[in-house]
């Protein structure tokens, strides 16, 4: 969704402006270029005076937040995507950006220690656009249990109405972070006989730095795993139980622990691995 969003601005951006001077046409395309140059301090320079022309105003809003965020001045970004905002554009795709942006951006400096943007992510949970209000939760339930507790009904909703497989999966590890018991309560009851809450799948998911969906996903159902256990030479199981771990009783326990987090782990250069069982 997110890489669609971009798109549609990318082209949004280029598209010529009707009824523009041409002095004016040229300041745009100054902009836009210097933007997609990466040159974003003097991108935002530009933009400024775009707006300054009095013709797309509110485009130009949008345009100087995005630089910002850029440079990396998240606290600055943050007021400027809410003076666009503020502004109730037109536009039907900026927005939705400029509130997604400013969910990442309240996540962030709320991780640095500037809790005083927790409300920017409580009142996207309660936006009317699904995408902005999925978005908050996932990323306030990366905050952690006590902070992420709020999250709780849209990642439930996310689990009862969305077909995405990706995005389900996220919401499910999410409430795993957060409430283990609200995964179980969203989730559908085990058949019959099928010997209650009893582990079907091992997942593994890999992220790359900025991506919205994971680069690996690996789906190993239970059964193959345990053939693979069970296949453990007497040597490995003897220099486990040294280290102090029974290994039949401990995958036993795996199984039927129901959803379970077994790992999480955030590189230095910002590539995610997730992996749990369900």
């Amino acid at each position: 969704m997110k890489l669609l969003v971009s798109a549609l601005m990318a082209l949004a951006l280029f598209l010529p402006a009707a009824g523009w001077s041409q002095d004016e046409g040229e300041t745009l395309r100054r902009a836009r270029t210097l933007f997609f140059d990466r040159h974003y301090a003097e991108a935002r320079d530009a933009w400024r005076q775009v707006h300054s022309t009095g013709e797309g105003s509110e485009a130009a809003l949008y345009w100087i937040a995005r630089c910002s965020e850029k440079l990396g001045e998240s606290e600055r970004a943050l007021k400027e995507y809410g003076a666009y905002l503020e502004s109730h554009p037109s536009d039907e795709t900026l927005p939705e950006e400029a509130r997604t942006s400013r969910v990442a951006l309240a996540a962030k400096l709320y991780k640095s220690g500037k809790r005083q943007h927790l409300d920017v992510l409580e009142r996207a949970l309660r936006d009317s656009n699904r995408t902005v209000r999925y978005f908050a939760a996932l990323q306030m339930a990366s905050l952690g249990p006590k902070t992420g507790g709020p999250a709780v009904p849209v990642l439930q909703e996310i689990l009862r109405s969305e077909v995405d497989e990706d995005l389900v999966e996220r919401a499910k590890l999410a409430l795993l972070r957060v409430d283990r018991s609200a995964l179980a309560e969203a989730s559908p009851p085990p058949a019959a006989g099928s010997g209650g809450s009893k582990a079907r799948w091992i997942r593994v998911r890999i992220w790359e730095k900025g991506a919205q969906k994971p680069q690996l996903s690996l789906n190993l159902p239970v059964f193959l795993a345990d053939m693979v256990f069970n296949s453990l030479p007497d040597e490995a199981r003897d220099e486990l139980r040294e280290e102090g771990f029974d290994a039949s009783s401990f995958w036993e326990r795996l199984k039927t622990s129901g959803p379970t987090d077994i790992l999480s782990v955030e590189s230095d250069d910002e590539t995610r691995v997730e992996v749990w069982i369900e």
